[in-house]
């Protein structure tokens, strides 16, 4: 049983999360990949003996690295944090009570919708008859 509830909690979070993860792992292949790149730009540089281009190379791939191993270890430090845009939006949003005050400038017909507690469809009161 604890199985299934590491495995439940495992995949809840990861479909949470499954776009900043998608994006940690290609951050991560990128990092892995540039070493791959390195070694083959060093052996053509050697065979076309151009050997003062070598430490730009090395330059280069330490850059790619590093700013993919740091970017991938912000994202997974914010992955938990609730975004503020999200907090700001949840403040402006206006209550039950703030539509019911302001239901002073509706017109009749607006105020019957607003106070109704259901929509009936098309359908709906096709077959309610």
């Amino acid at each position: 049983m604890f199985k299934q509830m590491k495995s439940a909690l495992f995949w809840y979070y990861l479909f949470k999360f499954r776009k900043r993860a998608i994006i940690i792992v290609l951050l991560l292949l990128i990092a892995l990949f540039s070493n791959f790149i390195y070694a083959d730009i060093v052996e053509y540089l050697k065979l076309k003996n151009r050997l003062q281009y070598l430490e730009i190379a090395l330059i280069l791939k330490w850059i790619i690295i590093i700013f993919n191993l740091t970017f991938s270890i912000y994202l997974i430090l914010t992955l938990f944090k609730k975004d503020d845009e999200f907090e700001e939006k949840e403040k402006n949003k206006p209550k039950k009570d703030d539509i019911k005050h302001s239901a002073k400038d509706f017109s009749q017909r607006e105020k019957d919708l607003l106070y109704k507690k259901t929509l009936k469809t098309k359908a709906d009161m096709l077959l309610g008859k």
